[in-house]
């Protein structure tokens, strides 16, 4: 069952395509769809038959970035209640063939997010399997405008996991039933934009790094365990940041 304003795609823009589908098949087996001359050579990340992520080309001079987009059932509303939470619409709506339609807007923090409403393509149906995103979050600055935000422009079924000075932490769903945070990242990001990040799940997130690395990639985050598993954060070989989730070494 689709949880109102949950993760529902990713999509990489870039203006490597030829590296990143060798980076990224490589590291996560992903293939990749046919160019799209509708819509300025994007194609899909696919793992097996199943698309997965997005990849949009971009020209040169242009910042590269992954982007996460939530699903909305009433795009127009969700951009309305957007603009009046404090968030800004920067890419209008747009409709994608036959696909669905997609906007984009900028938290009350600055971290931008897509918005989706599908048609016929809900994005990515597989989640928490190797290979697949398997957690999704912003870390923002602005920790209370940004919780708000999300509930009243997304939807949200906002669950306060934790509220200490060392860690705030508020979930869309609950428990085994979440399925995105809102982490006060104001301690730690110094300079920092807010952002969203994901995390895509390996079977061993060690590998998995010293694979990225000696591909093109980096890793200016070295792997931890936490008690949801150990993570890396990595760069691909554009500079362009994303994260990973594996078994922590101790798992028995």
């Amino acid at each position: 069952m689709t949880t109102t304003g949950e993760p529902c795609w990713i999509q990489l823009s870039t203006s490597d395509v030829d590296t990143a589908i060798s980076f990224y098949g490589d590291l996560f087996g992903w293939s990749v769809g046919e160019a799209s001359e509708e819509f300025g050579g994007y194609r899909m990340f696919l793992r097996g038959d199943q698309p997965i992520a997005g990849l949009a080309p971009t020209p040169d001079g242009i910042a590269s970035t992954w982007s996460v987009f939530l699903q909305t059932p009433d795009l127009p509303h969700t951009l309305e209640r957007a603009a009046a939470s404090g968030g800004r619409v920067v890419v209008e709506p747009m409709q994608i063939a036959d696909l669905g339609t997609m906007a984009e807007v900028v938290d009350p923090a600055g971290a931008a997010v897509g918005a989706w409403q599908a048609d016929t393509f809900p994005g990515f149906v597989t989640r928490a399997e190797d290979g697949a995103p398997a957690w999704f979050e912003t870390l923002t600055t602005s920790y209370d405008d940004t919780v708000a935000f999300y509930r009243d422009a997304f939807g949200w079924d906002a669950n306060v996991v934790s509220d200490t000075p060392e860690f705030r932490y508020t979930t869309l769903g609950l428990n085994e039933n979440a399925r995105a945070g809102v982490m006060d990242a104001s301690g730690f990001l110094g300079q920092e934009p807010s952002r969203w990040q994901f995390y895509v799940q390996v079977a061993d997130t060690d590998e998995t790094v010293a694979r990225a690395v000696a591909t093109g990639g980096e890793a200016p985050v070295a792997a931890e365990d936490t008690p949801y598993g150990r993570i890396a954060t990595l760069e691909d070989p554009a500079g362009i940041r994303f994260c990973v989730l594996g078994p922590s070494l101790d798992a028995s």
